[in-house]
């Protein structure tokens, strides 16, 4: 039951931080257009990693993940106002690759069935 209030939780934090982003609640200029992929709260719901993606250059991500990363203690507090939660995680945010590697591996595939049919 623990781990499925943790999923629960992870979601509302995921959709109230997407809002932010989306709204322009966070106004660092380092992030750009980002869009969070998942959330993963430990157990005890102290610490959470929101993982985003992005597309653009690796320094257009790591500009992103400082931005995100030093506006983290706002976004608790406007999580604290808008959760009703006891206590309100850790928050990290952390690139998140699997869609790159995805889009990679499909791409060796078409290039192979494309290879293959000759």
């Amino acid at each position: 039951m623990n781990y499925r209030r943790s999923e629960r939780v992870g979601d509302l934090i995921k959709e109230e931080i997407a809002s932010m982003v989306l709204h322009g609640a966070i106004k660092d200029p380092r992030i750009g257009f980002v869009t969070l992929t998942r959330v993963d709260l430990t157990p005890d719901l102290k610490e959470a990693k929101v993982y985003f993606s992005q597309i653009g250059s690796a320094a257009d991500k790591e500009k992103s993940a400082q931005g995100l990363n030093s506006a983290s203690g706002f976004v608790r507090r406007a999580l604290a106002k808008s959760l009703d939660l006891r206590h309100i995680p850790k928050i990290t945010f952390l690139f998140d690759d699997s869609l790159e590697y995805a889009e990679r591996i499909e791409r060796v595939i078409r290039e192979m069935k494309e290879g293959g049919g000759q």
